[in-house]
């Protein structure tokens, strides 16, 4: 009760700062701006909004009654008044709630240290802030300043369980100060401290909110004040003089100077390239080559600082678990999305540790389709049979023990959706075409524009046989009597080719050890139903690289028990591609990596006064976390994507050669994107202005919904602070921002002709929806089915083990003795599916503390345009009737590409979810 007394009650507060805020003198300076022609999102500014339930509670507190009668003036003496407050300017106390966030567990260190700083708050060591004017003092010309005011009760608050905590200062200003702008902290604790938000009441603009959402350091460890700015926003030629210098200042401080070693508690933000991959000090066979440099392009990557190898100089020294890599300090994990994370992280220890000991005694493939199935049925140590006197003969830790005996379902693994409603459902031809344009890779079909196939390799280097080998006599019976050139002019024929991506490594692949791959082109027919069938696959090995296989042959859907098996393996070949090119180009280049450099060059050049980085700031959340975790345990060398995937230690080469010879920033947009592969043309009288040449295209006609939504949503947002281009072109913080994403971020590509122009509001909208819809609805559809669709290993295998075998291989005979075993020597062995199951099933998991798309902290005060924030609830509305529509779409029997007998519906757009592995749910960031 003391506690609420002290800070009052949030809602009552937000009521009065939404109104408030409508009327303070920020909002003078958008007269000039405001809009001639609404907006969807454009909402009444003056409409108070009720708080969502994920608000941090921030708190203001009252203004008291000598202020109000000392600022009370009457219109008719307003003059005479403001002079007398010249010639004697009058001192008055406002005060600050700064909410700070606690830990839920604490180590004993940070217990101790804690305990420390409250022992030596209490003798001056205090948090101590300092308030700054938006002007400037016109006798010493520097901004005007308040009185440091310390954080009251530290030391009684410190042993509060509350996860937020609000401690109260108070300062003393003049009637001259002006409108706050902009507050520093300076923390001579030893300990950091998480500070969420600071507001100030006590101004007759009413309250003033700083959004902060970083951690203090500890002076002893960076002795600079941190400087926090208020959520007003401002273009760098409007910022009031009192801040100019304090926003270069931050600006500077985030850049850094681009030398030494990163600590983990800086907030340092620059690039580098990818030379962290390898381990050469450890053995040859970890070296790996840079990325990013002349030989393989690819994007830039968050510098880290650390020393060269010894090996090679040229290499940076890696951090191997259960150390963290360097990311700034704002950037790590919240301590919620740590929990989710190592929670993932001990599963798949302890998934990949019995298989490992199993594999040391027993024969490490599966014998049929029933040991898989008992993966999900009877967990882990039953499937394998390990009781309980074999159990202890291991030197298992005892938490392996505990966590069995607590928690047997810990080491059983969840049912993958594929084969909840239909276990036999990923068999069907129907079922493997339909997850080409609704599974979790649906962005590689193209339409087919010449029949047979051509390819783009350069003949001089590959040689002839880059001819395909599909023929008219391969599809003619199986595409309803019409010709070829029929089904091409009717738009017809529709292709996933892989081809070209993998032909120039598998020499080197299918030299390694347990691993053997083709170059597939699978063609689909599309039926009069709307739905897809596959009726041919071409797989291509380069001449002579194996001598008891052809180098190329073409398998069509089967006619006896002999061709169903080869039908069969032949679909898991373009399984595995089709996982190779998910994981490594779509999933992790086009989203994960292209994205870093936009990010770290918004840190490094937008000011967070600046509107655009506050639009951009949810979409950033945790990405370069993420990426760091990837570089240190998933691309690395001998990390899980060589380790499971076909393309072995070449994975990131095959990234690399994507990266130079296909990325384009001007078609990662979605319309762009279904342009370029033949999947839709441009047509104005249609929504969105495309004609889908597949109508039930569940990735394409979702998606679709969010471009839109975003668009309108950006653009609403950009047209409030530019209303011409010359404000984008003169916008020094926006053009340096998008200048270094490009020429730095992205230097492999900065001479490339196809970069968008950014000097009209419509360059603008398209380069920052492009960015927005990557990080969001892309990413999203590309991650969190990755459990649920390949969680079941035969469906889409992410390596195969061996070729198919024909007539003149000696291994013919053992395929026709027993195809399902030589199926299974094929598919990854147990150890290899336990481990992927494992890495797939933590990159699909929903954190509890995740932001989905139409939410954000604080929605009522991030920032102080009002009406930005309603335009927000809006976008946020939308949101909720694109879900709607979703469900809708799903319960649609004529949609047979996402409803039927055993059909998945098609959630991977639905907005929302809960935690854990839903297969559904858009994120406003890259976060996992």
């Amino acid at each position: 009760m003391a506690l609420a007394k002290e800070i009052m009650g949030s809602r009552l507060i937000f009521e009065r700062s939404s109104s408030l805020a409508s009327s303070s003198p920020f909002q003078s300076r958008f007269s000039i701006k405001k809009k001639t022609q609404r907006t969807q999102f454009l909402i009444n500014p003056f409409d108070p909004r009720p708080m969502r339930a994920t608000n941090s509670g921030s708190v203001v507190a009252a203004i008291s009654e000598d202020l109000v009668k000392t600022l009370r003036i009457s219109t008719v003496g307003r003059k005479q008044e403001e002079k007398k407050e010249e010639e004697k300017a009058v001192k008055f106390n406002v005060r600050a709630v700064a909410t700070v966030r606690n830990k839920n567990k604490e180590d004993f260190k940070e217990t101790l240290v804690k305990h420390l700083d409250a022992f030596t708050d209490k003798i001056g060591r205090n948090v101590v802030l300092e308030l700054i004017s938006t002007q400037v003092d016109p006798k010493t010309s520097e901004p005007k300043k308040s009185k440091a005011a310390v954080l009251k009760d530290w030391s009684k608050k410190s042993n509060l369980k509350a996860e937020r905590v609000h401690y109260t200062a108070e300062f003393t200003v003049d009637s001259g100060f002006g409108s706050p702008g902009a507050i520093t902290v300076t923390n001579k604790h030893q300990k950091e401290f998480f500070l969420e938000s600071i507001t100030i009441e006590g101004f007759a603009c009413g309250p003033v909110h700083f959004p902060c959402n970083s951690w203090v350091q500890s002076q002893n460890h960076h002795p600079s004040k941190r400087i926090f700015f208020t959520n007003q926003p401002y273009l760098p030629s409007e910022t009031p003089s009192g801040l100019r210098a304090l926003r270069e200042k931050e600006l500077e401080n985030l850049r850094g100077n681009g030398k030494g070693e990163r600590k983990l508690s800086d907030r340092i933000y620059d690039f580098d390239v990818y030379n962290d991959i390898g381990n050469p000090d450890i053995s040859p066979e970890l070296a790996r080559p840079t990325f990013g440099g002349r030989d393989f392009p690819y994007p830039r990557r968050c510098r880290t600082g650390r020393s060269s190898t010894d090996t090679d100089l040229m290499s940076e020294r890696r951090v191997e678990k259960p150390l963290p890599m360097y990311v700034p300090r704002d950037e790590q994990f919240e301590e919620s999305k740590q929990n989710t994370f190592a929670a993932c992280r001990l599963k798949a220890v302890l998934h990949n540790l019995i298989p490992s000991l199993k594999a040391s005694i027993l024969a490490e493939d599966f014998a049929n389709f029933g040991e898989i199935d008992s993966l999900y049925k009877e967990g882990l140590l039953l499937k394998l049979g390990i009781q309980d006197d074999m159990f202890k003969k291991f030197p298992l830790p005892k938490i392996v023990t505990s966590l069995q005996k607590s928690s047997e379902g810990l080491l059983r693994y969840d049912t993958p959706k594929i084969v909840s409603k239909d276990k036999y459902a990923w068999l069907r031809d129907d079922e493997f075409a339909r997850q080409a344009i609704a599974g979790i890779n649906p962005v590689n079909i193209e339409r087919v524009t010449t029949y047979p196939p051509v390819s783009n390799l350069d003949p001089k280097i590959y040689g002839s046989h880059l001819d395909s080998a599909l023929t008219e006599d391969h599809i003619i019976g199986h595409i309803d009597g019409l010709s070829v050139q029929h089904a091409l002019e009717k738009n017809r024929l529709f292709m996933v080719d892989y081809h070209d991506i993998y032909l120039p490594f598998l020499d080197r692949i299918n030299a390694l050890d347990g691993r053997k791959a083709y170059a597939t082109r699978t063609i689909f027919f599309l039926t009069r139903l709307g739905t897809l069938k596959p009726i041919a696959i071409e797989l291509s090995l380069p001449p002579q690289s194996d001598s008891n296989h052809k180098s190329k042959r073409v398998v069509t859907p089967p006619v006896d028990a002999t061709s169903n098996w080869t039908w069969q393996l032949a679909k898991a070949h373009v399984g595995s591609n089709d996982a190779g090119v998910h994981q490594l180009v779509n999933h992790w280049l086009r989203t994960h990596a292209c994205l870093e450099p936009f990010i770290l060059a918004a840190h490094r050049q937008l000011s967070a006064l600046h509107p655009i980085y506050k639009l951009l700031d949810p979409h950033m959340r945790y990405t370069l976390e993420i990426n760091a975790v990837a570089r240190q345990t998933l691309i690395s060398a001998d990390g899980v994507i060589e380790s499971c995937f076909t393309a072995g230690q070449y994975g990131l080469e095959i990234s690399s050669a994507a990266y130079k010879n296909h990325w384009r920033f001007d078609m990662e947009g979605l319309p762009a994107d279904l342009i370029r592969r033949g999947m839709a043309v441009p047509d104005p009288t249609q929504p969105h202005g495309l004609k889908l040449l597949v109508e039930d295209y569940p990735y394409a006609n979702d998606g679709l919904l969010l471009w839109s939504a975003i668009q309108t949503w950006v653009r609403t947002y950009v047209e409030r602070y530019y209303p011409n281009a010359n404000v984008i072109r003169t916008d020094t913080e926006l053009q340096a921002w998008y200048s270094e994403s490009i020429n730095v971020g992205h230097a492999n590509h900065r001479d490339a002709e196809w970069w968008p122009e950014l000097s009209t509001v419509d360059d603008l909208v398209s380069v920052l929806t492009t960015i927005v819809w990557l990080a969001s609805a892309q990413h999203a559809a590309l991650n969190f089915g990755q459990y649920p669709y390949g969680g079941y290993v035969p469906n889409r295998p992410p390596l195969m083990r061996r070729l198919i075998p024909d007539e003149s291989d000696p291994e013919f005979a053992s395929f026709l003795e027993d195809p399902q075993k030589y199926f299974f020597s094929s598919m990854p062995s147990l150890l290899q599916t336990t481990k992927f199951m494992a890495v797939v099933d933590t990159l699909s998991t929903h954190s509890p503390d995740e932001e989905y798309i139409g939410e954000r902290q604080h929605p009522s005060i991030w920032t102080g345009d009002a009406e930005i924030v309603d335009a927000f609830y809006g976008f946020s509305a939308e949101i909720g009737r694109i879900e709607k529509e979703i469900e809708k779409r799903n319960r649609d029997p004529s949609r047979r590409n996402r409803c039927g007998a055993g059909v998945l519906p098609y959630e991977l757009m639905a907005p929302s979810s809960e935690p854990g592995v839903t297969c559904r749910g858009v994120p406003n960031s890259v976060s996992i």
